[in-house]
């Protein structure tokens, strides 16, 4: 029977529809594929992403093929293989090694989306175009867990007209604070849907711009949809709400298309179950995964303290989070107490700044006299729980004194150093990570109130680290506000930063930034004396300085239980692990020694 043109054009305009699971091929999962006209659809197509391939489901006719070119993943990728037809019938070729992965497909039909304008003012969004870019974006997907591009990848990308990476900068400092990746469908497979898709999105968990991630999606969509595209898909877990929520706000819609893994190490926690440390921190459950992955057994103990047990051949070690029985009591309590620990550092030579014991209004005074500005901090404490920075009026030093008394009796007055706080972790007397810590601060939008923004800024540290990062609307965040000349429901000038703390800690929402690599080595050897001096051979040690890559420094404390989060890439879980059970070392470490 011959169709009548008004048949073929009804058919066509049908086939426009992106949501319509009977007319795309990249949404009928049943059945034969669609036969539609035009250029065929290129056949078995697997596209290299650098992080893995994406193999595009809807080209394969035979089944056992796909499940057979999962089974090729190579080891330290991650291959996904999206717009699967009947993935039952793939899996039942394959059922050891690959599974269905608990995510959701979301589509944007691009005649749905509502383009804005206004991006934020300190951030500017680019085509990826330098080598060096690599070590930078590698950085942040390795900061969120996710699979880092292999070497010299993006150097390859201006072969490959079917992807597109895009980076959001920083524009006062140049460093890439996101970044996602775009394949287009009709240059990777010759789409008859016509679409595209939004991979490896991701955005520095340090970042204090607002809605990188956002905005980064939103540049991809307005470059795919000028490139003639209609639509954009995305894979997302079941469970990043998050995601999800911001998926929702640019009108994405879920779709019913299924995605198939390969099992590996990366993917293990998506097959296995509950992970039987979850209730631990983030802290905790680093140094648990770790072990686990070595084969050293793990018990858990109280997680709401972060103790646990590891066990391995008759061996075992408690540990609360980074403090294990390898710390003596007595390096403990030389950590325990700030005026200790300043006075072993000074006798071994290093420097350390000025420090009193808060005992009369009289010393306050003379102390005060000597220097222009102040910290006030608890003897004993952590988290930076008490502790003012850059007081310089006796008023404000007699009320610091008495608010720190709080968390301790004994309330030290120190000189005021100004730099960058530095934080350097010393396991086993060795340095393995270095990292700046930076003061939370937020840009003015023009609308919001300062109240509101550092609200806003609170819940993305939040998110960005489980909970372990927040910034209190408390008095010492209004006093750093008021020095500034505003209060919490002033309306902050649209592109005018404004820092909201004094103290750089993590726990009241500071960032934290690698250095490791510039490290001068002046400042390496003071923090491996100063691990000495104290005998701890796992400690975090905060120092002033004026230039990461000088000599010039000033120790100001030492943690006994430093996090070892946030310090990506450097190894500083497996180097902690590697103290305990050394012999679980890889061999290549070994060979190192």
């Amino acid at each position: 029977m011959t169709k009548k043109p008004e048949q073929d054009s009804a058919q066509q305009k049908e086939r426009q529809n992106p949501m319509d699971p009977s007319a795309m091929a990249s949404l009928k999962h049943w059945g034969d594929p669609l036969d539609l006209p035009g250029e065929k659809m290129r056949e078995e197509v697997a596209l290299d992403c650098g992080w893995g391939r994406l193999i595009f489901g809807q080209t394969f006719r035979d089944p056992q093929k796909l499940a057979q070119l999962l089974r090729k993943e190579r080891e330290g990728r991650r291959d996904i293989a999206l717009y699967v037809r009947e993935p039952h019938v793939v899996l039942s070729y394959a059922p050891q090694d690959l599974f269905m992965d608990p995510s959701l497909t979301y589509r944007l039909d691009f005649t749905h989306y509502k383009q804005r304008d206004d991006l934020p003012e300190g951030m500017r969004i680019r085509e990826i175009t330098a080598e060096d870019d690599q070590r930078r974006i590698n950085r942040l997907h390795m900061a969120r867990h996710m699979v880092p591009a292999y070497d010299g990848f993006y150097s390859k990308l201006p072969d490959k007209p079917e992807l597109t990476v895009l980076v959001a900068e920083e524009v006062a400092s140049g460093e890439i604070i996101g970044v996602v990746t775009g394949v287009d469908h009709r240059e990777a497979i010759n789409d008859p849907d016509n679409g595209c898709s939004l991979w490896a999105l991701v955005s520095d968990p340090q970042a204090q711009i607002p809605s990188v991630g956002e905005w980064l999606s939103r540049a991809l969509i307005e470059l795919m949809r000028d490139r003639g595209r209609a639509f954009m898909d995305l894979s997302v877990m079941h469970d990043n709400h998050a995601a999800i929520h911001l998926y929702d706000k640019l009108n994405f819609e879920q779709v019913p298309v299924y995605c198939l893994k390969h099992k590996n190490s990366i993917n293990e926690k998506l097959f296995i179950g509950q992970d039987p440390e979850e209730e631990l921190n983030v802290y905790a459950r680093l140094i648990t995964k770790e072990a686990r992955r070595r084969g050293i057994g793990v018990e858990v103990l109280d997680a709401e303290g972060g103790f646990f047990r590891l066990s391995l051949g008759g061996r075992w070690v408690t540990c609360r989070e980074s403090l294990s029985e390898m710390t003596s009591a007595v390096a403990m309590s030389r950590c325990d107490d700030k005026a200790v620990t300043r006075r072993l550092l000074q006798k071994e030579g290093l420097r350390v700044p000025e420090q009193l014991v808060v005992s009369d209004e009289a010393g306050i005074e003379n102390f005060l006299s000597r220097h222009q500005a102040v910290v006030v901090k608890p003897a004993r404490g952590e988290q930076g729980r008490g502790i003012q920075v850059g007081l310089s009026s006796l008023d404000e030093v007699s009320k610091a004194v008495d608010s720190a008394r709080f968390y301790c009796d004994k309330v030290l007055l120190e000189q005021c150093v100004k730099g960058e706080d530095l934080r350097i972790i010393v396991i086993d007397y060795k340095v393995v990570a270095a990292a700046v810590r930076r003061p939370p601060k937020i840009i003015g939008d023009g609308d919001q109130t300062i109240g509101e923004l550092i609200e806003r800024l609170s819940r993305r540290r939040a998110a960005a680290t489980d909970g372990e990062s927040t910034i209190p609307l408390d008095a010492e965040t209004e006093r750093c506000v008021a020095r500034a000349g505003y209060r919490f429901d002033d309306i902050l000038p649209r592109g005018e930063w404004l820092q909201v703390r004094t103290t750089a800690n993590l726990h009241t929402g500071g960032t934290i930034h690698d250095v490791t690599g510039e490290l001068h080595p002046v400042l390496s050897s003071a923090a491996i004396r100063a691990a000495k001096a104290i005998e701890i051979p796992v400690v975090g040690l905060d120092f002033m300085v004026p230039d990461v890559s000088g000599p010039d420094y000033a120790i100001i404390e030492a943690n006994e239980r430093p996090g070892l989060a946030n310090h990506e890439p450097q190894p500083t879980v497996e180097c902690f692990v590697d103290l305990l059970f050394p012999h679980t070392r890889s061999q290549k470490e070994r060979s190192n020694k």
